[in-house]
């Protein structure tokens, strides 16, 4: 199993999301259950096309933190 990090946010009527380690792969939901639902469904999409044409699977790299700022 590959985990890779994703980046969700929140636009003005939707949210977004994307991945920093698979340019390219993007979702868009109503709400942040379904764009995380959409966005597991396009990973596993870039995956499997990259398998497909015989392309390695990037590593993850990226991380989150959260940093706190008086």
């Amino acid at each position: 199993m590959r985990r890779f990090l994703i980046v969700i946010e929140r636009a003005e009527n939707n949210y977004s999301a994307y991945s920093p380690d698979l340019p390219g792969c993007v979702a868009t939901g109503a709400t942040r259950e379904e764009v995380e639902k959409n966005m597991h469904e396009a990973l596993k999409m870039h995956i499997d096309g990259l398998l497909e044409d015989k392309q390695p699977i990037p590593e993850s790299h990226s991380f989150a933190e959260y940093v706190a700022v008086e």
